[in-house]
């Protein structure tokens, strides 16, 4: 199911990324130096960020899924639509701080947001997919010459602006949403995910559990074990994550992803490199799930294909059915 949809990524290369991206970044700049507080040019009268809507069918076909980059400091929280995500990505960026990437392949919320900035490593960690649809607030303007190239499908606000708007809850440039429905008419299904990830029961073994923190410069995520909801309740920066429809935020399964963090070749107004992660090569992970951790060894040998998770006896380390997270920490 996952290696079909990689195998066609090829073909879709060149030819499918000739459409044109025009990002203007004549507008004010954030504090991260990207162009995200410039509202659409035709956006609809502002509201508040609207509940999740039930989930759109499935196809059985694969497809391409949607990823939306989502602001993550303390003043676009609550965030809309986080819930619906098959997968959440969490990393590191300018001044310490985290945002998130999350992946929509069997349902689409009616709203996601806050919608912020794409990085440099945003496109490796997309390679896996097939030509998923990126929806993004902009980006550095170096960095657009890279996202016209990439074999995605980039969606910001200049290119469909009828899929934006701005809610009045919160102030610029933590108020841009998206309707995922004015960009994908439904959700691809399961065999999008492209991600590697192997599920099935629980290994063998593992370390009870109860929480685990991890830390980032200035941000911190800490995932507590819920024997009542068999999940894992988010918090972050100490604060329980829940949705502005108050919906608790509870992956079944959490991975702690060690990889190396190094320095972009671009920069924030003030002069900061942009963190890049690396997603692509080896290394060692935890898994959480069923209350317990287990580590695991990760390998992803190119850029095209998935990441897989195995024991110390080469075996598979199966997630849960249900929503993943995966932290990208920093290699010690």
């Amino acid at each position: 199911m996952r290696h079909g949809a990689r195998t066609r990524r090829g073909a879709l290369g060149t030819a499918a990324l000739a459409v044109s991206l025009t990002v203007s970044l004549t507008a004010g700049c954030t504090h991260h130096g990207r162009a995200d507080d410039r509202a659409p040019q035709h956006t609809p009268a502002p509201a508040a960020p609207t509940t999740p809507s039930a989930p759109a069918p499935s196809v059985t076909a694969a497809g391409s899924p949607l990823a939306v980059k989502i602001d993550n400091v303390p003043a676009a929280r609550p965030q809309t639509g986080l819930d619906a995500a098959d997968v959440v990505y969490a990393e590191q960026v300018e001044g310490g701080l985290s945002r998130l990437m999350a992946v929509y392949a069997t349902r689409l919320p009616q709203t996601v947001g806050p919608v912020r900035s794409a990085r440099e490593s945003d496109l490796e960690l997309l390679r896996q997919f097939q030509r998923p649809t990126l929806a993004f607030s902009g980006a550095q303007h170096k960095l657009l010459p890279l996202i016209h190239r990439a074999p995605l499908r980039p969606e910001s606000p200049d290119r469909a602006p009828a899929a934006y708007y701005r809610g009045t809850a919160k102030a610029a440039p933590h108020n841009l949403y998206l309707h995922p429905a004015k960009l994908l008419p439904s959700a691809p299904g399961r065999a999008a995910l492209t991600t590697g990830f192997s599920y099935g029961p629980a290994p063998s073994g593992g370390t009870p559990t109860a929480a685990r923190t991890v830390r980032y410069p200035a941000a911190r995520f800490t995932f507590t074990w819920s024997a009542e909801r068999h999940r894992w309740l988010v918090a972050m920066d100490g604060t329980p994550t829940v949705t502005t429809d108050g919906a608790r935020v509870a992956p079944a399964t959490v991975v702690v992803q060690y990889v190396r963090i190094r320095s972009s070749r671009y920069h924030d107004v003030l002069g900061n490199h942009t963190p890049y992660t690396v997603t692509v090569g080896s290394g060692k992970a935890q898994v959480l799930r069923d209350g317990r951790s287990f580590d695991a060894a990760w390998s992803r040998p190119a850029a095209t294909g998935g990441t897989t998770f195995t024991a110390a006896d080469g075996s598979p380390v199966n997630f849960a059915d249900g929503q993943v997270w995966v932290v990208f920490a920093p290699a010690p």
